[in-house]
């Protein structure tokens, strides 16, 4: 299954829903940053949980997301757009630890119960708008739903999950954000915290083949759902060998100078793709021009 995301709502519009299969994205993550399985599952589920965030917005709007919590694996951070193009890496990419209590990889122990998470969107205005919580859980999943109703002040609820296989591989991915608008009443709200409260795991949902539609469908029913758009989503960097020079150029003469003489040319690696790009002496002699 391609991966994609879907948006839709529930109940006459008094809920919004989106639901996204990220299966082939975090494993092109999991390739590029080398993960073990713990890292894999909190960085997919930081992936998953941002790009459904990303398409929340419009036009060439952006989201970034960095997760900062005490624990072992250090910083997360993740981008996307409204196009379905995201991004993540970890600090510490080698983490793993025996399952948890409840039979699944222990996240919680590889974020950390104690940091924060911080959401930047860069909505074209001259000022970004900038969120900060505290880590409730580790677990992401509650961190974000808590995320949602104190910084944006929308009651929600956010789930996110990642199979790994035996060999480090991606197994399944996936995960929906189900929010409350304005003016529904309690009856809808408690309803919709009995649904979520018996909806069993995303991550086995997708293993078992369920599309987005399908997964909403579960949890809401056919009659109650109206779906409005397919997004499809994607592993996508920013990085390119012109970017990297620019930035080389920024540095100044000086130190362009430095790199000649000293190390006879230059590399750079970015931190979301691991693509390395080097620079010759003759081209830093260019870039100096």
């Amino acid at each position: 299954m391609k991966d994609y995301l879907v948006k839709a709502t529930i109940y006459q519009g008094m809920v919004r829903a989106y639901a996204a299969v990220t299966t082939n994205t975090v494993e092109e993550a999991r390739r590029r940053q080398d993960t073990w399985a713990t890292a894999s599952a909190a960085l997919g589920r930081t992936i998953t949980i941002t790009a459904m965030m990303g398409a929340m917005n419009k036009g060439d709007d952006s989201i970034t997301v960095k997760v900062e919590g005490n624990g072992p694996m250090g910083p997360i951070v993740a981008d996307s757009n409204a196009k379905g193009h995201v991004r993540g890496y970890v600090t510490n990419s080698h983490v793993d630890f025996d399952l948890n209590e409840n039979g699944k990889l222990d996240v919680a122990q590889a974020v950390g119960t104690e940091g924060s998470i911080s959401v930047i969107k860069d909505l074209g205005l001259k000022e970004y708008f900038t969120g900060e919580v505290p880590i409730i859980s580790g677990e992401l999943s509650e961190d974000f739903t808590y995320y949602f109703a104190t910084s944006e002040q929308i009651p929600s609820a956010v789930g996110a999950g990642v199979l790994v296989n035996p060999d480090q591989s991606v197994l399944a991915a996936g995960g929906f954000i189900v929010q409350v608008m304005p003016g529904a009443d309690e009856e809808i709200i408690t309803r919709l915290e009995e649904q979520i409260q018996s909806f069993p795991a995303i991550s086995t949902l997708i293993q078992e083949g369920n599309s987005p539609e399908q997964i909403l469908e579960r949890l809401f029913g056919k009659d109650e759902i109206k779906f409005h758009e397919q997004l499809p989503i994607e592993f996508r960097c920013k990085c390119s060998k012109e970017r990297i020079a620019n930035a080389i150029i920024g540095l100044g003469n000086e130190e362009i100078q430095s790199m000649i003489d000293e190390d006879h040319g230059a590399e750079a690696n970015c931190h979301f793709c691991n693509e390395v790009y080097q620079f010759t002496e003759s081209e830093l002699e260019e870039l100096k021009k």
